[in-house]
């Protein structure tokens, strides 16, 4: 359970930290979640209306990824995954509280921010922590010095986060995904600026993807009608010809065909931070892929694959950037 609950927060980058102080916008703000992008929340338990905003998000929305945070003890924890939470967060490592989540098989990411607290955290066989205050305890530098020492643990940075140093976070491969509020603040929430919030996700998600276009593919019948092709725009608008074995290049944005590939008019590549992501993403708005497409890494991770339908002739991939 617990791998699987990681990989979807992973998939995401990015968890609403959320305190909630009325029940009933509990569904709304699920909605404005979800409608932006962000099908999940890590509603905390620092507030009367948390247990009650669990239970029903949890309950309207199945598919959410809905966990607790700020919870202090094995009772607390009992009372939110009885309400529908999937995972536990805690603001410090307690040591009753990460055993019971660990003999009861529920993720939790207990606060660990010091060599101590997740020596504790590997020897309880986690291979997930919070880090918080992330900001206020050295940022992405002290996540970077700590990392070496624990070669199987990650992180979930949360606290001082927002859209200017998300990227920071997640441009370094120990961290699975950040906690965040700029997105979920509680006079959003009091004011129930819900189209708002949805923007602020979308906002969100389009900076941890990081989409733009990388090339566009001009399917050109054989070699000298690409390389034709090629250096006619190398020659007027001076994007410099570059032959290759299947194709050829104009600058770094058009690629010529040495031959009709996919898509009837050519393909377009967008390239993203993570594929995977950007796959999952896609995938919750119907899109679906080719898995004969599908190219991988060294590691095993998804570098490119292509859509399974053509967007107006043209066959769309997602590449690695």
């Amino acid at each position: 359970m617990e791998n699987n609950v990681i990989k979807q927060i992973e998939l995401l980058g990015v968890v609403p930290v959320i305190a909630i102080d009325d029940a009933d916008q509990a569904i709304p703000l699920a909605k404005a979640l979800i409608n932006g992008g962000l099908p999940a929340a890590e509603v905390t338990f620092r507030t009367a209306a948390g247990e009650e905003s669990i239970r029903r998000m949890a309950r309207e929305f199945p598919d959410m990824l809905v966990g607790a945070g700020t919870v202090l003890n094995v009772e607390q924890c009992k009372r939110a995954v009885d309400a529908g939470a999937k995972f536990i967060v805690s603001p410090g490592y307690n040591d009753e509280l990460v055993a019971y989540c660990v003999e009861n098989d529920i993720p939790v990411l207990p606060g660990c921010v010091d060599a101590s607290q997740m020596t504790k955290a590997v020897n309880a066989g986690l291979s997930v922590v919070k880090f918080f205050p992330a900001e206020q305890s050295g940022g992405i530098n002290t996540i970077k010095a700590l990392a070496p020492v624990f070669p199987k643990l990650r992180f979930m940075p949360t606290g001082g986060v927002n859209t200017k140093n998300l990227m920071d976070y997640l441009g370094f491969s120990k961290i699975i995904a950040c906690g965040g509020t700029w997105m979920v603040k509680k006079d959003l929430i009091n004011g129930e600026k819900w189209d708002e919030i949805s923007a602020l996700c979308r906002e969100a998600v389009q900076k941890v993807l990081g989409f733009n276009l990388m090339h566009v593919g001009i399917n050109c019948q054989d070699a000298d009608s690409a390389a034709s092709t090629a250096s006619e725009f190398d020659k007027a608008f001076g994007f410099a010809y570059k032959a290759g074995n299947s194709s050829d290049f104009a600058g770094s944005f058009i690629e010529c065909m040495k031959g009709p590939g996919k898509g009837a008019n050519g393909h377009i590549a967008i390239g993203t931070y993570s594929v995977e992501r950007a796959e999952a993403y896609l995938k919750r708005l119907g899109y679906e892929f080719d898995e004969s497409t599908r190219k991988l890494d060294a590691s095993g991770n998804t570098k490119a694959v292509y859509l399974s339908s053509d967007i107006s002739g043209f066959a769309v991939h997602l590449v690695q950037r």
